[in-house]
């Protein structure tokens, strides 16, 4: 646990047992933010009357979603996670695409993150491209790698430091490049060019508002337990500063879309982009963590609990 007050939530039978009288949504229900626009629901992705319902006559601009990946991470085995053929996920997947192109806007934009188990010939990731064919309204736009800081390595292959993030487009979206050129650096030292009468090394150049992003993003640290964003329980949470990004360049004035809630970085962003979001998880804890992530935001200003648990009324109990 690294000194976290809540254990991994996912894999722990017992921990959820505990957990589930303190969550206020059963199955098919949703919860309207009384301050704001925001909806979160305790709802299936592939159920696609259950995300119209969540959306209601919006449309949405930006669809995010962090689906599970299919294979095992951490010291949790797949099997634990819900694991299931490439085919029957791939399936799956086709599910929660059609509920997502069922609310999104004539012009949106759909980011996917996605992984690749490399014990298994890299599933699910080639197999979720090809599906993504099916969609011929959907237009293949980027193959992003953000770069984790803290790498999950072997001693026997390369240690793994990526997590890939497909980028597609319905229509012709918003793009705001202004939210994001100076925001990844250049990392090559040495490349000199003058530039209005001074020569300059190439990372100083990467300092410029006129260098675009590149879809490939080493400047994000991965979240982890000494992190003031960390949510204790949720394991590989997206760090917000990735989340955010993407917010500031699709999301226009919203609203977002993400049917996997997890951690709830996807609604904490857009609280602080003053952006709608529409979020749902079909497990009542995460959609409860959402919720009081935004909740707690609002009260103390602190985007995550670092090592304190979420759920303090449980303090007594062993977790």
């Amino acid at each position: 646990m690294s000194g976290e007050k809540l254990a991994r939530i996912d894999g722990d039978s017992g921990l959820r047992e505990k957990l589930l009288p303190c969550c206020r949504l059963k199955a098919g229900q949703i919860w309207e933010d009384p301050l704001y626009r925001h909806r979160v629901g305790c709802l299936d992705a592939v159920d696609p009357d259950a995300v119209i319902e969540l959306c209601g006559s919006q449309k949405v601009r930006l669809s995010l979603h962090d689906p599970p990946y299919n294979f095992a991470v951490g010291s949790v085995l797949s099997d634990q996670l819900g694991s299931c053929s490439s085919e029957s996920f791939i399936r799956w997947c086709s599910g929660w695409i059609r509920s997502s192109l069922s609310v999104m806007a004539d012009n949106a934009s759909l980011y996917v993150w996605l992984g690749a188990d490399q014990r298994r010939g890299f599933q699910p990731l080639p197999e979720f491209m090809i599906l993504m064919r099916e969609f011929p309204q959907l237009i293949s736009r980027s193959f992003i790698t953000m770069r984790n800081q803290r790498g999950y390595g072997t001693q026997k292959n390369w240690m793994s430091v990526r997590q890939e993030l497909l980028y597609y487009t319905l229509g012709e979206p918003v793009f705001n490049t202004d939210a994001v050129y100076t925001e990844i650096p250049r990392l090559l030292k040495g490349y000199y060019k003058e530039l209005r009468g001074q020569l300059l090394e190439n990372s100083e150049r990467g300092k410029s508002s006129n260098i675009r992003a590149g879809n490939v993003w080493v400047d994000i640290q991965q979240v982890f337990y000494r992190m003031e964003e960390n949510v204790p329980g949720c394991y590989a949470q997206k760090p917000l500063k990735a989340i955010e990004r993407i917010v500031a360049a699709s999301a226009g004035d919203g609203p977002v879309l993400d049917l996997f809630a997890h951690a709830g970085t996807t609604l904490l962003a857009s609280e602080r982009a003053s952006v709608p979001c529409f979020t749902a998880d079909i497990d009542p804890i995460f959609a409860e963590i959402t919720i009081r992530r935004l909740e707690w935001f609002r009260k103390t200003g602190k985007t995550g609990w670092q090592k304190e648990s979420p759920f303090p009324e449980l303090a007594g109990l062993k977790m």
